[in-house]
C-alpha cells in the first residue's frame, strides 16, 4: 500500500537501476581489511575463534557475525506488485528495493533471495534451511493462498521472526488508522460493523489484526468477487475464507455496508459506489487501499459523505496506508530483543505506537511535506506521515517491550530510554529531511530555471522534476530543446517552457535591468546587450531577477568560479553576508558539513564567524543540531604558525557574538572528529564530534570536498551555495541528473539558501 502519484519514465527507471553499479545493493565491509593481519583476523586464522565459541554457545552468532542484524527478503515473484506472476528473477528489482528500504529506514541490512519454484513444500524447506544465515525472514510478493501456507509452516519450523508484508505491514498501518478514526467517532471496536471487500493476503490479514485487537468475528462481513462470503457457501471458498464467514442474509456488498461503520477495500479500483457510501452508518470510515486506484475516490466518498474519514494507498490523498510506516521499525525491535517470533501482541503494539504518533504534535520537518502547513490530529490526519523521524524510537520500543512482555524476547532491554536514544542515534536525520524536503516540493511545486536546458543531463533532471511533480522546469536554450526533448522519448516536448535569449521578448527589461545594475561599475550598453544575448548563465539569471521563476540551477558546462560571477552580476548577495559554498557529506547515522569550499580563497576572521553561522541554520534546517569546529593544522597554538590569526579571531567574535550553538577551535581534524582525540583536550567545548567543519581557506577546503567525494564512502550533495538575495544552486560540471534534481528540490524548498 504505498504507491504514491509520482511519474516518470520508463527510461529514466531503466538508467536509475543500471548506473554505475547495476543494482541498489552492494556489500560493504564492516571492519578494516588493508593488511594482512586484517585478513589473519577477518579469516583465517583469526575466525577460527568466534567459530569455536558460536559451536560451543550458539548465541554468541548474534555476538560475533552480522545474523542479529540481517533480514532476508524473499520472493517467488508470484505475485509482483500489481503486475502479477513474472518469476522469480523479474521480482528481484522489486526485493532489492524492499532490502534499501529496510537500510534507509531502521538501518537494518538485507539480503534480497529469489526462488525459482512455486512448489510450496521445495519453497519452506529452501527458506527454513536459512536460518542459521539469517536474524529474520521478510516474505514479499507470494501469491494466495500459498502465502498463507508458506507463512504458518516457516514459523512452526524456525525461530526466528518470519512476517509476509504483503499481509501483516498492510493490516498493522491500517489498524493504526482504524484505532484513531474510532477515537474521533467515539467507537469502540468492540462495537463496530465492519465490511472487508476482498479477501486475499492483505485483506484476509486486515480481519484477523482487527478481530485479535478486540472487533466481534460477527460484526465482520467478508465479500469476494461472488459476493459476501457466508455461512454455508459453497462456491469460491477455501479455509481461510471459511474461517470468517458467518450468518448474514446479505448477498451483496451494497446489502452488506448498510448501516456499516467502516468498510475495508483491498480490492479494485471503483469497486465501493457513492450510494453505497450513502447507506453506511454516521461519520463512516473508509480504507479505500486497491493499487494502484482505489475503490473510490476521496473527493469522491466525500462528495457522498462529507462526514467520512477516507483513507487510501496514495500519497496525494490524507491518510495514506504505506507499509513502510511499520516493516522496518517492527523487524528492528524485533532484531534487538532476539525475537523467535512476530506474534499479534506485537503487530498490534505496533499499531498502537503507529496511531499514537499521529496524535502528537507533528514536528517542523513533517510539516515542511505539507507544504508549511502544520498537520494535526484529525480526520485527514489519522495515519502519521511515512517520514516522520520519531517512527524510528516509538514502533521499535514498542514492538520490543511487547515481545519480552509475551516472552518471545531471548534478550532483554532494561533501560528502555537509553534503547530509544540509542535508536534515534542510528539513523541521520538528514535522511528523512531530504526526503521530506521533496514531498515539500510536491506540496508546493516551484518554478525552477535550468539555465543550460541544451546538455542532455540537464534535460533528463528536467523531466524527473516535472514528472515527480516538484514544480515546473523552466528551461533556457536555443530552438532545438523541443527537438532534442522528444528525441530523448519525451511525450510532449512542446509542453516544456523554453526561454531562448535570441528570440525572448523579455530581453529589452533583462538589458534595463542590468545595465542599472552595471552602469556604474564599467561596463557599457552594449556589452551588457552582448551578456544578455549570448551568455545564457547571464540570461537565466535576469530570468530570475524578473521574477519568471523561483529558482535556478546551473554550473554543468563551465566551472565553478565563472558561473558564479556570472550569476553575481545579476543576483546579489543577501545583506552583507558573503556567500560561501557547502558541501553535505551524508552517511548511514551521520552528516558533516564543510565550508567554505566554492568562493572566498582566503576568508577573513569575520568571513569565517559568518560561514559558521550560517552553515549552523542549514544544518538545523537539516535536523542536526549544531557542532563548529574551525579547522587548522594547529591544535590550540601547537605548533604556532602564521596563518592562525583568522581562525582565532573568528572564535573571538563568536563569543562577542553569544551565539546559541556549540564552537570551537582552531583545531585539527582528528580532533574535531574523533572523541579519543578530543579527550586529549579536556576544555573543548563541544559536546560530540563536529557536524560542521569551517575550513581556513578556500584551497584545503575545496581539495579536501573533492577528495572525499572521489574517495570517500558518504554521499555527497553539493556544494550548496549559501548566503545568495535568491534561490540559485551551482552544480559541479560531473553532476548527474539526480544530483541536479535534489539542488533544485533543496533550493525551491528553502533548505538551501
Amino acid at each position: 500500500m504505498s504507491e504514491s502519484n509520482i511519474t516518470f519514465s520508463e527510461a529514466e527507471a531503466l538508467h536509475f537501476h543500471a548506473k554505475g553499479r547495476p543494482g541498489k545493493i552492494e556489500i560493504v565491509a564492516s571492519k578494516p581489511m588493508a593488511t594482512q593481519r586484517d585478513l589473519s583476523l577477518a579469516y583465517s586464522p583469526g575466525v577460527a575463534v568466534p567459530v569455536r565459541a558460536i559451536a560451543a554457545n550458539p548465541a554468541c552468532a548474534y555476538d560475533y557475525t552480522a545474523k542479529g542484524n540481517l533480514v532476508a527478503v524473499i520472493s517467488n515473484g508470484t505475485a509482483i506488485l500489481g503486475l502479477g506472476n513474472l518469476g522469480a528473477l523479474a521480482s528481484k528489482p522489486v526485493m532489492e528495493g524492499k532490502a534499501v528500504l529496510f537500510k534507509r529506514f531502521a538501518d537494518v541490512d538485507s539480503i534480497d533471495l529469489e526462488l525459482a519454484t512455486e512448489d510450496v513444500d521445495a519453497f519452506v524447506n529452501a527458506v527454513a534451511l536459512l536460518e542459521p544465515s539469517f536474524g529474520g525472514i521478510n516474505l514479499e510478493d507470494i501469491a494466495a493462498p500459498s502465502c498463507f501456507i508458506i507463512e504458518q509452516a516457516l514459523r512452526e519450523r524456525m525461530n526466528i521472526p518470519v512476517f509476509h508484508d504483503d499481509q501483516h505491514g498492510t493490516a498493522i498501518i491500517t489498524a493504526a488508522g482504524i484505532i484513531n478514526a474510532c477515537l474521533l467517532t467515539g467507537r469502540a471496536l468492540k462495537d463496530v460493523k465492519v465490511v472487508v471487500n476482498g479477501a486475499g493476503a492483505a485483506a484476509i490479514a486486515c480481519t484477523e489484526l482487527i478481530k485479535a485487537m478486540g472487533v466481534r468475528h460477527d460484526h465482520v462481513i467478508m465479500c469476494d468477487r461472488q459476493g459476501v462470503i457466508y455461512q454455508g457457501r459453497e462456491g469460491g471458498m477455501d479455509q481461510w475464507k471459511s474461517a470468517h464467514a458467518i450468518a448474514t442474509d446479505a448477498r451483496t456488498l451494497k446489502e452488506a455496508l448498510a448501516g456499516a461503520d467502516i468498510f475495508l477495500g483491498l480490492s479494485a479500483a471503483g469497486a465501493l459506489k457513492p450510494d453505497m457510501v450513502t447507506d453506511m452508518a454516521a461519520q463512516p470510515i473508509i480504507f479505500a487501499m486497491a493499487n494502484p486506484d482505489p475503490e473510490i475516490l476521496p473527493t469522491e466518498a466525500k462528495a457522498a459523505r462529507p462526514d467520512a474519514i477516507v483513507a487510501t494507498g496514495r500519497s496525494d490523498y490524507p491518510n495514506q496506508v504505506n507499509n513502510v510506516l511499520g516493516f522496518p521499525f517492527i523487524f528492528r525491535g524485533a532484531l534487538d530483543v532476539r525475537a523467535t517470533t512476530i506474534n499479534d501482541e506485537m503487530k498490534i503494539a505496533a499499531a498502537h505506537a503507529i496511531a499514537e504518533l499521529a496524535r502528537q504534535q507533528v514536528p517542523e520537518e513533517v510539516a515542511a511535506a505539507y507544504g508549511g502547513k502544520a498537520q494535526s490530529f484529525g480526520p485527514d490526519y489519522i495515519i502519521p506521515a511515512p517520514f516522520d523521524p520519531r517512527l524510528m524510537e516509538m514502533v521499535p520500543t514498542a514492538v520490543a517491550q511487547a515481545a519480552m512482555d509475551s516472552g518471545v524476547a531471548q534478550k532483554g532491554i532494561e533501560d528502555m530510554a537509553a534503547y530509544r536514544m540509542a535508536l534515534r542515534a542510528r539513523m541521520n536525520p538528514t535522511t528523512s529531511v531530504l526526503t521530506l524536503a521533496y514531498e515539500a516540493a510536491r506540496a508546493n511545486p516551484r518554478r525552477v530555471i535550468f539555465a543550460e536546458g541544451e546538455e542532455e543531463v540537464v534535460l533528463r533532471a528536467a523531466v524527473a522534476f516535472r514528472e515527480g511533480g516538484y514544480g515546473i522546469p523552466v528551461l533556457v536554450g536555443r530552438d532545438d530543446v523541443h527537438d532534442r526533448l522528444r528525441a530523448m522519448g519525451v511525450a510532449d516536448p512542446e509542453s516544456y517552457e523554453v526561454h531562448n535569449s535570441r528570440n525572448s521578448p523579455l530581453v529589452p527589461r533583462m538589458i534595463d535591468h542590468l545595465y542599472a545594475r552595471l552602469q556604474r561599475r564599467g561596463y557599457l550598453a552594449r556589452e551588457v546587450e552582448r551578456m544578455v544575448k549570448q551568455d545564457r548563465n547571464t540570461f537565466a539569471a535576469a530570468l530570475l531577477a524578473l521574477g519568471e521563476g523561483d529558482a535556478l540551477i546551473s554550473g554543468v558546462t563551465r566551472p565553478y568560479a565563472q558561473t558564479y560571477s556570472q550569476l553575481r552580476r545579476v543576483i546579489d548577495a543577501a545583506g552583507a553576508v558573503t556567500p560561501f559554498g557547502m558541501h553535505v557529506l551524508v552517511g548511514q547515522s551521520h552528516t558533516v558539513f564543510m565550508a567554505d569550499t566554492t568562493v572566498t580563497e582566503r576568508p577573513t576572521a569575520t568571513q569565517l564567524a559568518d560561514i559558521a553561522e550560517h552553515a549552523a541554520a542549514v544544518a538545523r534546517r537539516m535536523g542536526h543540531e549544531p557542532r563548529v569546529a574551525f579547522l587548522s593544522y594547529s591544535n590550540f597554538g601547537n605548533p604556532e604558525g602564521k596563518w592562525l590569526d583568522n581562525v582565532r579571531d573568528a572564535v573571538t567574535l563568536l563569543d562577542q557574538r553569544q551565539t546559541d550553538f556549540e564552537y570551537e577551535g582552531e583545531m585539527s581534524p582528528d580532533v574535531a572528529l574523533n572523541p579519543a582525540m578530543a579527550d586529549k583536550y579536556p576544555f573543548i567545548r563541544l559536546s560530540g564530534p563536529a557536524n560542521i567543519l569551517v575550513m581556513p581557506g578556500l584551497q584545503s577546503a575545496n581539495l579536501s570536498a573533492k577528495l572525499l567525494r572521489e574517495l570517500g564512502g558518504d554521499s555527497v550533495i553539493g556544494p550548496i551555495l549559501v548566503g545568495m538575495d535568491q534561490p540559485v544552486q551551482i552544480a559541479p560540471m560531473s553532476a548527474t541528473a539526480s544530483d541536479l534534481v535534489t539542488l533544485a528540490v533543496l533550493s525551491a524548498g528553502g533548505i538551501a539558501r
